[in-house]
């Protein structure tokens, strides 16, 4: 059994609208002080038109039933990345 699960800084009436507008059938978690975030590794620096600023580095974590994370992509595009991610699932199922 796989459990999906998304985690960001934003509120979490802003989460239900973006499920609700994208159809998502996985629960999105709110983490607006960053602990956990942090606690990952998936809040540091970016750059953004030659700024430096501190934001959430889209990453994902496959994490098995005994709770060791066994991947890690760190910096993701959304373009095929659920597939690639998927294709792992399937390893470890």
């Amino acid at each position: 059994k796989t459990i999906v699960v998304g985690i960001s800084k934003d509120t979490i009436k802003s989460h239900l609208k973006f499920k609700k507008k994208y159809k998502l059938k996985f629960d999105l978690l709110s983490d607006e002080k960053c602990n956990v975030i942090k606690k990952y590794g998936a809040w540091g620096q970016k750059k953004f038109l030659g700024k430096k600023y501190m934001g959430i580095i889209r990453s994902t974590f496959l994490i098995n039933s005994k709770g060791k994370i066994i991947n890690i992509w760190n910096n993701v595009r959304v373009k095929d990345h659920a597939k690639e991610v998927f294709e792992e699932v399937k390893k470890i199922n």
